[in-house]
Parts: C-alpha cells; sequence; structure tokens
C-alpha cells in the first residue's frame, strides 16, 4: 500500500525577481495570474512570455465555462511551459493546461478522456490556503450540475511550487483569514482521513500548530500582525497542501461544494460555514480512534480541556473572521434536502475519504444547525 508521495519541488525566494532569473522565464512560457498581482509584483520586469489574466475568463471561483475559454486560447499558442500565478482558482484552472488535446473540461473531469501530461506547470501562490501548489487536485463548478467537481489525478501534480512570502503582502484581511481556515480545514481533515498515514501525519500537525498559533498571536497583536508572520502562513498552507495531496480531505469540502455552486460562496469560506458542525457530528458518532488523537493536539494548542475543543476552537476562529447562518447566502430551507442528495450524489470520493462516512440524515441534520 502506498504510503506517500511528493512530486512537486519547493522553492522559496525572496522576491519576485530572483524567482524569474532562477526558472529563466522566457516566450515560450504562458502565464496565468490576476491583473492586480502582475502588475504589482511581474510588470516591472519585463517579462517576455505570454500572459493571460484569469478576469477574461470570469469572476471568482473556476467554472467548466471559463476553463473551456482557457483551454481554448491555450491551444492557439505555441507555449509549452505553464506558470500560474494566483489562488488555489488559478492553480487549478492552469492544472488543465498540462494534459494533453484538453477541449472541454467537464469531460476531462468526469474522466470521459484519457488524461496524459505532455507540459511542465510552475504553480505560485499569493493566498495561504488552498495548497494547490503542491496537490494533485483540480476543483472546479460543473454549471449543468450545479455543484462542484474535483479532479484528483496524479498527472495535475506541479512540477515546481514556488513560494514567495511577499506576493501575500496585498492580500485584503477577509481573503487571508479564509484562505488560512481552508489550510487548517485540510490539515484538520487529512490527519483524520482513512488515507493517512504516519508520513502525512507529520505535516499536517505541523500546518494545524503553525494556522492555530498564529491566529492566536493575531488575535492579541491586532490583523496587521499577520503581516510579520505571513511566511508562516505560507508554509502551512504549502504542508497541509502535502498532507491532503496524499491523505485527501472529506465531509467537510463534501458538503460545502452545493453551496459554492449554487451561490457561488469561495471555496474558503465554504469550508469555513461546515469546518466545527462536521467535526462535532464525528465527535458525537465515533469519538475514540483519530479523531481523539487530533481532539488531544487541539486542544494542547488551544490550551483547554479536550471536552472544550470545539466550543474554544469556534471562539477563536470567529475572532478571525465572523461565520455567517446559510441563509445568509441566500440558501433557502427547502434546499437542505436536495444539497444533502447532492452530495450523496457526487461527492463519494470525498466522504469515503471522511473519517466516518455520514448518511443523508446526518447531512441533513448539519445543513439543519447551520441554516
Amino acid at each position: 500500500m502506498k504510503l506517500f508521495q511528493q512530486k512537486t519541488q519547493v522553492h522559496k525566494f525572496k522576491n519576485s525577481k530572483e524567482f524569474i532569473e532562477e526558472f529563466k522565464i522566457c516566450k515560450s512560457d504562458f502565464i496565468l495570474t490576476s491583473k492586480s498581482a502582475y502588475d504589482t509584483y511581474f510588470k516591472s520586469l519585463g517579462l517576455d512570455a505570454h500572459v493571460e489574466y484569469k478576469s477574461k475568463y470570469g469572476t471568482g471561483e473556476p467554472n467548466d465555462i471559463m476553463m473551456d475559454k482557457l483551454l481554448d486560447d491555450f491551444s492557439k499558442t505555441n507555449c509549452t511551459r505553464i506558470i500560474a500565478i494566483g489562488g488555489g482558482a488559478v492553480i487549478d484552472m492552469a492544472k488543465l493546461l498540462v494534459l494533453k488535446d484538453g477541449k472541454k473540461s467537464s469531460d476531462l473531469f468526469q474522466k470521459k478522456v484519457p488524461l496524459e501530461k505532455i507540459r511542465e506547470l510552475i504553480a505560485v501562490p499569493t493566498t495561504c490556503g488552498a495548497g494547490s501548489e503542491v496537490s494533485n487536485i483540480s476543483i472546479a463548478e460543473i454549471t449543468e450540475m450545479n455543484t462542484k467537481f474535483g479532479l484528483a489525478v496524479d498527472e495535475l501534480f506541479p512540477d515546481y511550487a514556488v513560494l514567495i512570502p511577499e506576493l501575500l503582502l496585498e492580500l485584503p484581511y477577509s481573503f487571508f483569514a479564509t484562505s488560512a481556515i481552508d489550510a487548517l480545514i485540510h490539515a484538520i481533515e487529512s490527519f483524520v482521513s482513512p488515507k493517512a498515514s504516519i508520513y502525512t501525519e507529520i505535516f499536517s500537525t505541523k500546518a494545524i500548530e503553525m494556522i492555530l498559533n498564529g491566529f492566536q498571536q493575531i488575535v492579541l497583536n491586532g490583523k496587521d500582525y499577520r503581516f510579520d508572520i505571513i511566511e508562516d502562513f505560507l508554509i502551512a498552507s504549502d504542508l497541509a497542501g502535502i498532507a491532503f495531496g496524499n491523505a485527501g480531505t472529506g465531509a467537510v469540502h463534501a458538503l460545502s461544494y452545493p453551496l459554492s455552486g449554487v451561490y457561488h460562496v469561495t471555496h474558503g469560506e465554504a469550508n469555513y460555514q461546515f469546518f466545527i458542525e462536521v467535526f462535532k457530528a464525528y465527535n458525537r458518532l465515533s469519538p475514540d480512534g483519530k479523531l481523539a488523537k487530533i481532539n488531544m493536539l487541539l486542544s494542547e494548542i488551544m490550551n483547554c480541556k479536550v471536552s472544550e475543543v470545539y466550543e474554544k476552537m469556534e471562539e477563536l476562529l470567529n475572532k478571525i473572521i465572523t461565520r455567517k447562518s446559510l441563509r445568509e447566502y441566500g440558501m433557502k430551507e427547502y434546499e437542505i434536502n436536495s444539497f444533502a442528495d447532492s452530495v450523496l450524489d457526487s461527492q463519494q470520493r470525498l466522504l469515503n475519504q471522511s473519517y466516518i462516512k455520514l448518511n443523508k440524515e446526518e447531512i441533513v441534520n448539519i445543513y439543519r444547525t447551520l441554516y
């Protein structure tokens, strides 16, 4: 049984100029990025590369329509290397460009066509949450199905992950908060996954410690203190990405996808909605085993009793950014059942990677509690 793999080389640079020089960016390179990131950190470097901005393809999280247009644009170039500079959305979109004959993204996500990697990918994160720069997963909304899909195949592993802390200095606080919470969820879900191993636990544990300690410091010192420790969050997100790239995520992600698909809630924020309540359900249903182990770890970091872990965690995260109710996003009460059905119909991969597999009644109860 395979326990662990790490296919992506991880590099760190002080600034963008060092990265450009080391990787010799040239005219055969295709850069997908956000205009703000490119203008702030790369435009002055005068790169001789093909550059496209994510905003050309749409706003918000990736969907199949956006990805199809990107695939079409890329097919008209002669570029041989892909460079993704952005958050999880940008990196997830760029991952499809490494595949041979990629034309219709929904076919790729549903594995209706062969998946063959023929191009190199360099992933440069500008947030501290997705971990996409070291994972083999791309996530997109399939519009005709009104839900998100995750394509998890080794062909999507980036060849290089490049960490440049200065790229996060312009990240608005709300995006910092939800992306860092997303990284925390990656680390904790992968820790309790049935696919976890002693190797992935090491990455998960360190990421959890770094993120929670960082949050506690921000609560004590104010929001701007994040800039003093931003490198810690960037590295922690990368560690969590390595962990979930091997062990996977679970029910938190599964329950978040219909909310993201229907109401276009960003990935990290949607995951935040379900994080505590899913783990409270785990704790009620099966408090022993790996959950007992993670609860002990969390109690040590949070300096609280094991029985208080989720209450104290909820308090801390709400001091970082307030969690909304589901109805505040526009969700209707009658959608509770249809969302649960959507999870059961389309997210079996994630449900099977959960600490325990939740049934419809348990999923409905979680939605209803959060509504």
